[in-house]
């Protein structure tokens, strides 16, 4: 998908880029902001101009896929069958062209060409006990944090929310920075330093083995510290250097992989606040978490304009997956059929007891197998009603029946998705730029590995073209 790059604009581009979203999401965000299980409720189809729903109406998926997403499978020659009306093709192109790009400007053969499950950038005791998305973003993080530690002077390195300590691990025993693992939860860190153990073993005995090749020297275990960070509020452990410092003051680079909803956003008070912080490479998520207000918005541009209010719907939409929807559309599997049947569902939910909106259904296994009223039943048994409710098997199928509108409703809702996280991390961006610190964002992993793959990269001094490093990749 294409999009646009936020290396290539100035401050006041940067400035009218909030205006275009916050104007487009006002018009627009209504769908993204419906509730999918909500369609036949709330009759989410009617809420499209008639000229949409004729255009959408009879779509396949993967057409889905190609006309509206713009991704279109190997190959294929994008056709329209029919003319669409120009405010879905405005919408269309709006989306594509206000959305950060997520495409890494570099182009490489894939890590994981030679065995899907092991990248090929890591070593194999890196590897361990890691998952392949893992794998693939300790890594490219990993030697961005290390570039931009170099270029800034930074004598310490803090991993935030650093979870089993999978990142901190890789800086510290496969790069060599000296690394401080913040984490909340105990259990965590007393895995991750198990975990360190382990790799330290390994890499001990990679040495014997190899020492022209592995030889891991002085490097050190990440310091780790049990604690979790408010983010209202300055935390003295994250600041505090270790003691084996160099003398004249700790310099000091914050990041943190998917630091979840607030807590990425206490990085950046942290960075904004505190001289020792020179630097900053963090990757967000879980936007729905953000305190709102407090958290967002953080800039006083973006809180000036009408329109900046983004509700909890929206911010969860913006964590969706649309490469990987788009892959499932192209593949048109039946797994798709779970929102209607869910949505489905819902209308016998508020025909037996009109109060209960939305509860939560655990996944039912196999869902593409069953029938749509056995879906119900189970459904109906999950939510504490009686499984055995009479049902109206007319207006089920009825339902099913519409399983593409559905579809079409939910890939519409994606294609706005993008431009709400566009518009959060570019609150970011001018909330540090309003403080005189220089701000970029950049597309760091593969999107259909790791969807949340923008990486905001602070310094309180400017980089200038040493900043180009950054986009690159090491062989």
């Amino acid at each position: 998908m294409p999009g646009v790059s936020v290396r290539g604009l100035s401050h006041e581009e940067r400035r009218q880029l909030a205006v275009n979203l916050t104007r487009v999401l006002s018009l627009y965000g209504f769908i993204l902001d419906a509730y999918i299980i909500e369609f036949f409720t709330d009759n989410l189809w009617s809420t499209l101009p008639c000229s949409w729903q004729e255009a959408l109406d009879g779509l396949n998926p993967p057409q889905l896929a190609t006309l509206l997403l713009g991704m279109p499978g190997e190959g294929e020659v994008v056709r329209y069958r029919s003319v669409w009306p120009l405010t879905l093709l405005a919408l269309k192109s709006t989306a594509y062209a206000l959305a950060f790009t997520r495409t890494p400007g570099f182009q490489t053969p894939s890590e994981f060409l030679e065995n899907p499950s092991q990248s090929s950038r890591l070593t194999a005791p890196f590897r361990k006990h890691v998952r392949p998305k893992k794998q693939h973003e300790i890594w490219r993080l990993g030697e961005l944090v290390k570039k931009l530690s170099d270029l800034t002077g930074c004598t310490q390195v803090v991993d935030v929310g650093s979870g089993q300590g999978h990142l901190s691990r890789f800086m510290s025993l496969g790069l060599g920075l000296k690394v401080k693992s913040i984490e909340g939860d105990q259990r965590l860190v007393e895995r991750a330093q198990h975990l360190d153990q382990q790799l330290l073993q390994a890499l001990e005995k990679e040495e014997k083995r190899n020492p022209q090749v592995v030889q891991i020297g002085s490097r050190c275990s990440p310091h780790h510290v049990v604690q979790w960070v408010d983010p209202r509020t300055l935390c003295e452990k994250l600041l505090l250097p270790l003691e084996n410092s160099p003398q004249g003051g700790a310099r000091l680079l914050l990041t943190g992989l998917h630091a979840c909803g607030d807590l990425s956003v206490a990085l950046l008070r942290h960075f904004s606040c505190c001289p020792e912080v020179v630097a900053l490479a963090s990757v967000g998520c879980c936007y729905m978490k953000l305190s709102n207000p407090g958290s967002y918005p953080l800039s006083q541009w973006v809180a000036a304009l009408p329109g900046c209010e983004l509700s909890y719907r929206l911010r969860e939409g913006a964590c969706h997956a649309l490469e990987e929807y788009a892959e499932r559309l192209q593949k048109a599997g039946p797994g798709l059929r779970t929102h209607c049947y869910r949505a489905a569902l819902e209308t016998v939910i508020r025909h037996a007891q009109p109060k209960l909106c939305r509860p939560g259904v655990q996944g039912i296994p196999r869902v593409h197998e069953l029938k749509i009223e056995e879906y119900v039943q189970r459904g109906l048994q999950q939510v504490g009603l009686d499984p055995h409710l009479p049902l109206n098997l007319p207006t089920l199928w009825a339902h099913q029946a519409q399983e593409n509108r559905v579809v079409a409703f939910f890939s519409l809702a994606l294609l706005l998705a993008p431009l709400v996280e566009t518009l959060i991390l570019l609150d970011r961006l001018l909330y540090l730029q309003e403080q005189g610190f220089h701000s970029e964002l950049l597309p760091i992993f593969n999107p259909e590995l790791s969807p949340r793959n923008l990486v905001l990269v602070a310094t309180k001094r400017p980089l200038g073209q040493a900043f180009s490093v950054l986009e690159t990749e090491d062989s």
